[in-house]
């Protein structure tokens, strides 16, 4: 039979490996957060700026559903712009993702209002947030480059978005709809 003073060691590191375990998890991320929740319980907008520097809706092309190499379909646009052209969040958010993945090649993704996520792809360079860092609409997260699949191809930001549930929506609609960055309020 354990004493007292036997069971009070255990009990000291259950509560220990209990508090790591809930570290390592991620209980303490800002996904826990208010802010957090907020960004959730919001409505995604209607309307997108552009995330490219310089280019206007008007001169946007819709590549949305174009057939790809292996029988995919294309589930963004493509923006085309000179390499190192800043790349902006077009939504506040989290940064969920960042750094090369696949065909995407250097990308960041952004969790924004809704729970939908932005897919910013074949980036020359990330800006310097991290991982679960906050950012808001007009915050520069990248540069646009040829990264990934995109490499023998003409520099562009592949800018997609996807549901809380991983599909893809077509963004043409919502940047066609959009304006140009307020650059005056975005650097307040």
């Amino acid at each position: 039979m354990l004493t007292s003073t036997a069971r009070f060691p255990r009990a000291a590191l259950a509560v220990l490996l209990l508090g790591v375990l809930i570290a390592l998890t991620g209980c303490s991320s800002p996904r826990q957060g208010s802010a957090y929740s907020t960004l959730l319980r919001r409505d995604p907008p209607r309307a997108l700026p552009v995330p490219v520097d310089g280019v206007s809706p008007a001169s946007l092309v819709n590549t949305w559903g174009a057939i790809r190499e292996g029988g995919r379909r294309h589930q963004g646009i493509d923006i085309l712009a000179p390499r190192g052209t800043p790349v902006r969040s077009t939504t506040e958010g989290i940064i969920e993702t960042k750094g090369m993945r696949g065909l995407g090649g250097l990308v960041v993704t952004v969790l924004g209002p809704g729970g939908y996520r932005h897919y910013y792809a074949h980036l020359e360079d990330v800006a310097a947030q991290a991982v679960g860092e906050w950012v808001h609409a007009g915050e520069i997260i990248g540069w646009v480059g040829n990264s990934g699949n995109a490499a023998v191809s003409a520099t562009h930001l592949h800018y997609g978005i996807y549901t809380p549930g991983g599909q893809p929506v077509n963004p043409y609609p919502f940047l066609r709809a959009g304006a140009l960055f307020d650059f005056q309020r975005v650097a307040r």
